[in-house]
């Protein structure tokens, strides 16, 4: 993977929870490796939330 560089979305809108309660403005942080092919479909969404990181693979400058 080689050095990759955290994004930020941010959402001002607030985000409706299933349990009904919701999250007010909140900020998304994601990382993207590779080139996305012409028609769009080589895309792979990995979700593992819950523990505090948005790292999946490669590393980022100025580690190791």
């Amino acid at each position: 993977m080689g050095v990759v560089t955290p994004q930020l979305a941010a959402f001002d809108a607030p985000l409706a929870l299933r349990s009904g309660a919701s999250l007010p403005a909140f900020e998304l942080v994601y990382e993207t490796y590779g080139t996305l092919n012409a028609a769009r479909s080589n895309a792979i969404l990995v979700c593992h939330a819950l523990n505090a990181s948005h790292h999946v693979a490669g590393v980022h400058a100025g580690q190791r």
